[in-house]
């Protein structure tokens, strides 16, 4: 997705790819990240409509990226501390790929460094009753 698209079409894209994490580039730079999480806490909660821009939803400070010589262990470990699902994978600022949580649980020599990061992770989602 780019600046110029808005809410609605990020949701549509989701829909799409069935993910819940949609990439914001400039050319091939990545500028941001949206989630569907981005899209409830700072769109339809705050009575954002469709039509509202890409940049007033998405997250931009600090976006953890790995490189394409990041190991399967480094990128697990990686997620865990930063507490993210999906991690963008760049070059020189560019996007050239995206590794999830998924992807680490189906190897089966990561399956306990993917349940490990996904422990963590889930640590922060964790609801007090």
């Amino acid at each position: 997705m780019t600046l110029k698209d808005n809410v609605y079409e990020v949701a549509v894209k989701m829909k799409q790819e069935d993910t819940g994490f949609i990439p914001v580039v400039e050319g091939k730079k990545l500028i941001g990240v949206i989630t569907d999480r981005d899209l409830v806490i700072r769109g339809y909660a705050a009575k954002k409509e469709g039509s509202t821009a890409v940049k007033d939803v998405m997250s931009s400070n600090q976006i953890t990226c790995a490189s394409p010589e990041t190991t399967v262990d480094e990128a697990a470990k990686l997620m865990a501390k930063q507490q993210i699902r999906r991690l963008p994978v760049c070059e020189n600022g560019e996007l050239v790929g995206i590794v999830s949580i998924g992807d680490l649980a189906v190897r089966d020599k990561f399956e306990d460094e993917a349940g490990e990061a996904l422990s963590q992770i889930s640590e922060k989602d964790k609801i007090q009753v």
